[in-house]
């Protein structure tokens, strides 16, 4: 029982620690939800220059190339505090969603982000346990190296019930939110702000715009999230991340 208390005496205390990062950055980026090796073969549109190397890749939103999108090589970054820093190289995507970042001194750079269109948040490639931390990249004179494909996914899907900070019954209670367009299925997730509780419900598919939650909540505080996705299994948006319920009848 003493070691029950320990693990959630720590869950506590790392999730506050996480929620005060989150809150000092304005604009943290969003993180690629399925981490995957960060470089790949390719053709070589630009040779660097003697003594550089050139970073090379696409960006794609709904399965389909996306112009214009800047792309940043960070010699530094933090995910929730300070973003990219240090020596910072950028490009943008042309009509076929390329880009070459060109002239980059030899060095290990920590990530590289592509912003989500005209927004305050990017997208970046993940590695490591449970995909926690940025991939890196080993920039090599006289050489180009080739970066998965970025998909690009939005943070503009609207929910319509429960609303932020609403009081409801876990009776008959019925999540709503709004079409999203190209969606062929939603993923679903409820997750409890008390980390003793576990979730009945993470990533629940649903082809509609509503998800009734037929096991009862226990009463207490409540996060939910509903992701959209097209025909192809790409990621195209998804809700708020601070969406919070609470449920005054525990089930």
């Amino acid at each position: 029982m003493r070691q029950r208390k320990v693990l959630v005496t720590v869950l506590i205390i790392t999730t506050v620690l996480l929620q005060f990062a989150c809150k000092r950055n304005s604009a943290p980026p969003a993180r690629s939800t399925t981490p995957a090796p960060p470089t790949e073969a390719g053709v070589e549109k630009i040779k660097p220059a003697p003594g550089t190397g050139n970073v090379q890749g696409k960006v794609f939103y709904n399965s389909k190339p996306a112009e214009n999108i800047e792309v940043k090589l960070c010699e530094t970054f933090g995910r929730f505090v300070g973003g990219c820093g240090g020596n910072i190289y950028t490009a943008k995507t042309d009509k076929e969603g390329l880009f070459v970042i060109t002239n980059v001194p030899p060095l290990k750079y920590a990530a590289l982000l592509a912003r989500v269109f005209e927004t305050d948040s990017s997208i970046f490639a993940t590695e490591g346990i449970a995909g926690i931390g940025a991939a890196s990249y080993e920039v090599v004179a006289d050489k180009t190296i080739f970066v998965r494909t970025t998909h690009l996914f939005k943070s503009d899907l609207q929910t319509a019930h429960p609303k932020a900070a609403a009081s409801v019954s876990t009776k008959d209670l019925e999540l709503k939110w709004n079409d999203y367009p190209d969606t062929a299925y939603y993923k679903v997730s409820i997750f409890a702000d008390d980390p003793a509780v576990s979730s009945s419900y993470v990533n629940q598919r649903v082809e509609g715009t509503s998800f009734k939650v037929e096991k009862p909540l226990q009463k207490g505080l409540y996060r939910w999230k509903v992701e959209a996705y097209n025909g192809g299994d790409r990621k195209l948006s998804e809700s708020a991340s601070d969406i919070k319920f609470t449920i005054t009848d525990g089930g």
